[in-house]
Formats: C-alpha cells, structure tokens, sequence
C-alpha cells in the first residue's frame, strides 16, 4: 500500500509539473519558436508585422499553428496544443 501511494503521488506531482510547464510561453517560444522568429519573418516583437495577425485574435493564430504553414510545421514544433497557446500568448504580448 505504501508503494502505491508513493507511486501516485509521483504521477500527481509529474502531471502537475507538466501542466506549469506548458503554461510558460516565454520558455515554449525560447525552445522551439525563437530561432525562426528572430530570424524570419513575421519577427518577434516587430508590431508592423504582427498587427494583422493579431488583429485575427488569438484563436486563429492558435489555429493556424496547430496546422503549420510553410516553413512552420504543425504545432510550430511545439509538444502539443496548451504550448502552442502559451507560446502565442507569449508572442502577441511583445508585439502589441
């Protein structure tokens, strides 16, 4: 019985840690978004270039990314949707 609470609570607190995770767009966007953005085009923080896009709202973005759009592949190489959100979140907050 002891062993079993033990594993639970490891699953619990892995899950928890997993779920803080995707909830950091900064860190979604340094890991797999700031390399292409930096560089390509639309940049991060160029207010210009993100106004049209940003002014589609957030769920279209987050759509868009989910599908990938050249040179972007789908989810932006992020893990799964709750990043990709984050990540936009992220970005529309430094190009606004």
């Amino acid at each position: 019985m002891k062993r079993v609470m033990i594993l639970a609570g490891t699953v619990a607190a892995l899950m928890v840690g997993g779920q803080a995770a995707a909830a950091d767009g900064k860190a979604v966007f340094d890991k797999t978004c700031k390399a292409c953005h930096m560089a390509m085009k639309p940049k991060m923080g160029d207010k210009a270039a993100w106004a049209p896009l940003i002014a589609q709202g957030e769920a279209a973005l987050v759509a868009s990314v989910m599908k990938g759009k050249k040179p972007m592949p789908p989810k932006g190489g992020a893990a799964n949707e709750a990043d990709v959100k984050a990540a936009v979140e992220y970005i529309i907050s430094q190009s606004k």
